[in-house]
């Protein structure tokens, strides 16, 4: 038997040994990665949200597998961007808060040592872009085309202060590439436009890509489009409208989101491209987000600050209405993006490749590890300080400020996180030693660039 006939055989009634090979006859398959900004855990239909409606973002998982039990590395946003771009637990390249424009009020500085996913990817044959947010610098060297990509058509910065002027502290951040630029329009709209024609120059290419989307939606300011706000309060007269202007967003986004599947489908790329849509930390409850039914929001380390909404699709690799309930990291999809990609590196990193959950081999819902999140913030309730959570399997110790206790949860008994142990509980010292150990690690990674000038 031809070894093409027994992989077909093989296949037949399952995506196995077929879908494991990547077959080095076929190209290499496309990658879209997209990362909203701030979308909480009950911010989709496919979630449990009852109040809007998700059909692109719900199709995504529908066609494809949704996970459980995903995490951002840290419930604020530039870490997250670390460690999805890196593979590492974000204050060990530099980045334990967010980067911001004052340097006053700034807790990152991504480090030269940090090694990019889209570095790794080129090596292997990609074709790299960045369109929509950044965040992981302002400036030369920590800009995405010093980094890594190849193209690049987005933001900087870390917020807009008004999604159509796209202007930060009365700064443009805006480029193509390493050129300032000032377009018209709102920025979920042009992120997906941009997005788009991407795509359909990529369809010409026999080079495989790798789209970076980072939307800016829905972080604050909650500024939908009119209509999009008006279709909302037509469907539900009685609505708040706080989560009226922030459903719209959301909603906004879907269309985008949808968009560019579509693109990708038109242009006959849909067997041959992974795409996977994440948010980057809970949503923020103040603005109108919901994380139902977990406790918290985004700026904590209860579980609605750091549990996110996950899903991909990969035609013909990923079985429809998969569930995947493994203890996942946004660190964990660099090895994953580099495993599909056949793309080798050398480093030593902290994720884990989870492209056996995706092909549905691997359900265990823990890993063997030590996972740990930071969070360094200024003002009065932080004072520069950073806190932390570590968590091993179904324990969890946390805090929320860094003037508070550590508390430790039992998270299968206990998953809203309202019944804290005593601190003489074994598994409080076992992450308390495992934490300081990593908070040691982490030490010798500086997170400003020297000397600081203030």
């Amino acid at each position: 038997m031809k070894r093409r006939e027994f992989i077909k055989l093989m296949s037949i009634g399952g995506f196995t040994l077929a879908n494991l090979e990547l077959s080095k006859e076929k190209k290499k398959p496309n990658i879209i990665f997209i990362l909203t900004d701030d979308l909480g855990y009950g911010d989709l239909s496919c979630y449990g949200g009852t109040d809007l409606e998700t059909p692109n973002i719900d199709n995504i998982a529908s066609s494809g597998i949704k996970f459980e039990n995903f995490y951002a590395n840290c419930p604020v946003c530039s870490p997250t961007r670390a460690s999805v771009l890196t593979g590492m637990f974000p204050d060990l390249v530099g980045v334990p808060g967010v980067i911001r424009t004052h340097i006053t009020n700034s807790f990152g500085y991504l480090s030269s040592i940090a090694v990019l996913l889209p570095k790794v990817l080129k090596s292997a044959g990609y074709d790299t872009a960045l369109i929509g947010k950044w965040h992981l610098g302002l400036e030369s060297p920590n800009t995405p085309n010093e980094h890594g990509f190849d193209h690049f058509h987005g933001f900087l910065g870390d917020m807009m202060d008004d999604y159509y002027t796209h202007l930060r502290h009365n700064i443009n951040y805006m480029r193509l590439n390493m050129e300032k630029i000032d377009p018209e329009g709102h920025a979920t709209e042009l992120f997906t436009e941009w997005s788009i024609d991407y795509i359909k120059q990529k369809a010409r290419s026999d080079k495989p890509f790798f789209l970076y989307l980072g939307y800016n939606a829905p972080h604050t300011p909650i500024q939908p489009p009119d209509e999009w706000l008006k279709c909302v309060k037509d469907r539900n007269p009685n609505i708040d409208d706080r989560r009226a202007k922030i459903i719209a967003l959301i909603e906004h986004l879907d269309d985008g989101v949808g968009r560019v599947v579509k693109a990708v489908d038109d242009a006959g790329l849909s067997e041959d491209t992974l795409i996977m849509f994440v948010s980057d930390n809970g949503g923020d409850l103040p603005a109108g987000a919901s994380n139902k039914p977990l406790h918290g929001g985004k700026g904590q380390m209860f579980e609605g600050g750091i549990k996110v909404p996950a899903c991909a699709t990969w035609k013909n690799y990923i079985k429809s209405n998969s569930i995947n309930e493994r203890v996942l990291l946004t660190m964990d999809i660099f090895p994953t993006f580099c495993e599909i990609a056949g793309a080798k590196f050398d480093h030593e990193i902290n994720g884990l490749s989870f492209l056996d959950s995706l092909s549905g081999e691997n359900n265990e819902k823990y890993d063997d590890r030590f996972l740990f999140w930071v969070r360094r913030e200024g003002g009065l309730h932080y004072g520069g300080q950073a806190f932390y959570a570590s968590r091993y399997k179904n324990w969890k110790l946390l805090q929320n400020t860094p003037f508070e206790p550590l508390r430790l949860y039992d998270l299968e008994s206990d998953p809203n996180e309202q019944n804290p142990l005593d601190e003489r509980h074994e598994k409080f010292h076992l992450l308390l030693n495992e934490l300081q150990n990593h908070i040691i690690r982490s030490g010798a990674v500086a997170w400003q660039k020297y000397p600081v000038k203030i």
